[in-house]
């Protein structure tokens, strides 16, 4: 993950989030959490990788999907934040590496700014 963000329990998850000390607005849906940034749980049928980049920026989006053929053979899982894996053995980790890379915690800030400050 880029400087900046931190790893704990966040929604009963692994998450990675900017912290009060670097965002004290926190969530606009609950100010009193930290701004949430990627999740990972595993479900009854799959292991899910939840990344709001990735619903909140279009050009990351398309590059996953662009890109996820070239590291797996199996069909991509994924709802607008949500890519689905059903076995341990098809998450293309060198993918994700890339994808958690791509966005820094001050473009993340402006990104969510940028959508939650208009309404």
């Amino acid at each position: 993950m880029p400087k900046g963000f931190e790893e704990g329990i966040n929604y009963n998850m692994i998450g990675y989030y900017v912290p009060h000390s670097k965002y004290p607005d926190g969530y606009h849906c609950n100010p009193k959490l930290p701004l949430p940034f990627m999740n990972l749980a595993s479900q009854k049928n799959s292991i899910n990788l939840y990344h709001s980049g990735i619903y909140a920026k279009k050009e990351l989006y398309d590059w996953f999907v662009a890109e996820y053929p070239k590291y797996s053979k199996r069909k991509l899982d994924m709802g607008k934040s949500c890519i689905r894996f059903k076995k341990l053995d098809d998450i293309p980790y060198e993918l994700i590496t890339e994808l958690c890379a791509k966005m820094t915690v001050n473009e993340w800030v402006s990104i969510y700014e940028s959508v939650v400050k208009k309404k």
